[in-house]
């Protein structure tokens, strides 16, 4: 990936990886609220702080990808959307208590391998 491009642009991509990380903790913590699947359950779902908060990242991000895709070949950007799957075990962790394990970090490595082998040029 050129170098050429100002750093709103790499911010962005590697920022939208972590709001869309970001929301998937914040589902994760509302699933733990999340009542029966009838009427009630759902409308106290849907007014639920935590699960406005992932929306609103979730809308955020998109925002933002958006105007990255506006700047940078779809090809070059979506790769770094891989970044999601290092994101959210790393995020899992600090916030959920879940554990980082050996295969999780050699999976990791390999996406930002892969993402090298596809942007470097």
């Amino acid at each position: 990936m050129p170098a050429s491009y100002p750093l709103g642009i790499w911010t962005s991509l590697v920022g939208t990886p972590l709001l869309i990380a970001t929301g998937q903790v914040l589902f994760k913590l509302a699933s733990a609220q999340a009542g029966r699947p009838d009427l009630r359950g759902i409308v106290s779902l849907l007014i639920n702080p935590v699960l406005i908060a992932a929306l609103l990242l979730y809308a955020f991000g998109t925002i933002v990808w958006i105007y990255v895709l506006k700047s940078v070949p779809l090809t070059i950007a979506y790769s770094f959307m891989g970044l999601t799957f290092c994101f959210v075990p790393l995020l899992a962790q600090v916030f959920l208590g879940e554990a980082l394990t050996l295969r999780y970090m050699i999976g990791a490595a390999c996406i930002v391998a892969g993402m090298l082998v596809i942007n470097i040029r």
